[in-house]
């Protein structure tokens, strides 16, 4: 939903020419409008519960934070998936259902996003996003942690990459980064609040802002604009219209620290790392030389937007299995070909 790109990589030439990126968002179609009837069947919500199983409210001791999780799969690594600014959980959602057959997949709504709630919502400090996120697995895990294959998209690919950098998480089997490069984040940061400010602001209904999100182009896949939008808004009484629910404007001071060295934070985590990307041109000089070294894997992945994983979920989610696949990792780690569990063995054979 995040009209911004996310706080984050925006493409050079979008950079190049801000005003040709903020009327965009405001285009009209050039097709003629469909009937409104249909138009707000087009675009109506979708509920979640057909591609995750559940959702769970995780609170946080000492504390009155309460996080919002959505939840599918029952065996496999844990993918847990952190949005980008201004989306939330569900930005996963269609992917999920591609993956947790195979996988068990949590998506978080960080803080001041979606259902999640804390004393500050204002408070993303990259530091205290680590931090949410730490207590977060240790409250659904506890002293049993299981292999954890962090994602993050933009904002939330920075704060996946720092929690991953802290080295505190001895069950961290993979990291997986999207369409967020530090060199062409930091410059974009520049043209953030005039962007936040240009985009609509209220709408009469989700429909409406479903629509928004999908012409202005913010997401190409309708469907999965039918299912993360509406957790983006919330109602204003007073306005009588739909907000955005998190008030990314009013967070500038945190910006540059979610960016500020983050491809060699990137480099220097110890596990295997996936890089996708929507355009070659995000690469800044740091994460070339480490490609070129072989350091992590990239994908650039075409025909797609700031948001891979609901553009074209079908991809993204085969480039996280193939990932998992490749690396080797299973429910508690890597695992090692040809070797049987005892849990395994001891089963009966069907």
């Amino acid at each position: 939903m995040d009209s911004s790109e996310n706080l984050t990589a925006l493409p050079e030439e979008d950079l190049e020419n801000e005003q040709e990126v903020i009327s965009a968002f405001n285009s009209v179609p050039q097709r003629p409008p469909p009937p409104a009837q249909s138009s707000l069947h087009k675009y109506s919500p979708l509920d979640w519960k057909q591609y995750f199983d559940r959702e769970e409210d995780i609170s946080i001791p000492d504390s009155n934070d309460v996080f919002h999780v959505y939840i599918a799969g029952t065996e496999g690594p844990v993918v847990f998936c952190l949005h980008g600014g201004g989306y939330t959980g569900l930005s996963f959602a269609l992917s999920a259902s591609k993956m947790k057959e195979k996988a068990r997949i949590v998506a978080l709504d960080l803080r001041g996003h979606g259902k999640t709630s804390t004393e500050n919502d204002l408070n993303l400090s990259i530091e205290t996003m680590c931090n949410d996120v730490l207590a977060v697995l240790k409250e659904m895990y506890r002293d049993n942690f299981p292999a954890i294959v962090l994602v993050g998209h933009s904002m939330g690919g920075s704060v996946a990459v720092h929690v991953a950098a802290k080295k505190v998480l001895p069950s961290l089997a993979g990291l997986i980064v999207v369409d967020v490069v530090e060199g062409t984040a930091m410059s974009s940061l520049v043209h953030m609040q005039k962007i936040l400010s240009n985009r609509m602001q209220h709408f009469s209904s989700i429909e409406k802002a479903i629509e928004w999100s999908v012409k202005g182009g913010t997401l190409r896949n309708i469907d999965s604009a039918r299912i993360s939008v509406p957790t983006t808004l919330k109602y204003d009484d007073s306005k009588k219209c739909y907000v955005y629910r998190s008030l990314l404007q009013e967070t500038e001071q945190y910006w540059r620290e979610w960016y500020e060295g983050l491809s060699e934070k990137f480099l220097s985590s110890p596990v295997p790392k996936l890089l996708l990307l929507a355009g070659t041109d995000r690469l800044d000089r740091t994460l070339t030389i480490g490609q070129m070294q072989g350091k992590f894997q990239m994908v650039v992945v075409r025909h797609t937007g700031h948001a891979i994983q609901e553009d074209v979920p079908d991809e993204f989610a085969a480039l996280v299995l193939n990932f998992i696949s490749r690396n080797r990792i299973g429910p508690h780690g890597v695992e090692i070909p040809g070797l049987r569990r005892p849990s395994q063995t001891s089963q009966p054979q069907h």
